[in-house]
């Protein structure tokens, strides 16, 4: 089903400017309020540059902005948006967002962990466990991988089919206990608990059952491809699982 407004191909941001921009909202954070409206100044003329949406769930009550790696990114609501699944699968479906609604939901709370060091406790994400839309579209037996693509037309990630079927990722529809908003990445993000926080793709379009697994968008330009909280990035955080 073809809802009648193609992706969108932004123009990608690159990993220095993105980090950089969340060093200085972290330095905001603790800063002084003179120096932290300057900065909140800064990352607002740097909007839609920030792939996780992290910044909107800092502790910092300046209200930052929310980014993503593309230049711009159409919106979609409950009329005009729809998921693929497709691929190595029998049965390719698209959803609506209404058929999502309607599937059973599940609940989690977990602390967001950003590669960067940034960690937000106890935040709910609500959806559908995407092992259920993978069930539904009747994996192949060559499968390997997932590859999920999103509507800005830009960011990309990717999942074995062993981590896709874990219990503790979703097609996320609610966070913080409200529907996703677009900035945000609404009305649908990936939600993966228990790795860093660029493997839960915003604005997410699509789904794709794959024989091999194929780097993300981040992972193209460094990432680690397993990105396990405390196990990756050479970092040591406590894992969120």
């Amino acid at each position: 089903m073809n809802d009648g407004h193609p992706e969108q191909r932004g123009t990608p941001v690159g990993r220095r400017v993105f980090l950089g921009t969340l060093g200085l909202g972290a330095l905001g954070v603790v800063a002084a309020p003179q120096l932290q409206r300057g900065l909140e100044g800064f990352l607002g003329g740097a909007a839609d540059k920030d792939p996780t949406g992290l910044t909107g769930l800092l502790p910092n009550g300046g209200g930052f902005r929310y980014y993503s790696v593309a230049s711009s990114v159409p919106r979609k609501n409950a009329g005009t948006y729809r998921l693929k699944v497709g691929g190595l699968v029998d049965r390719p479906k698209t959803y609506t967002l209404a058929d999502l609604k309607g599937l059973p939901q599940t609940r989690l709370v977990r602390d967001v962990q950003c590669v960067t060091g940034w960690r937000v406790p106890d935040t709910p994400f609500e959806g559908v466990r995407l092992s259920r839309l993978l069930d539904a579209a009747g994996v192949r037996p060559t499968a390997k991988a997932i590859r999920f693509t999103c509507f800005d037309g830009t960011y990309t990630e990717s999942l074995t089919l062993d981590q896709a079927r874990r219990a503790d990722v979703l097609v996320a529809l609610r966070m913080q206990d409200k529907d996703l908003g677009h900035s945000h990445g609404g009305p649908v993000r990936l939600y993966v608990a228990p790795m860093y926080f660029y493997k839960s793709a915003k604005w997410l379009s699509g789904i794709t059952v794959t024989d091999e697994v194929r780097p993300g968008y981040w992972e193209e330009r460094g990432y680690d491809v397993d990105a396990w909280v405390g196990r990756s990035n050479g970092r040591d955080d406590e894992p969120t699982t």
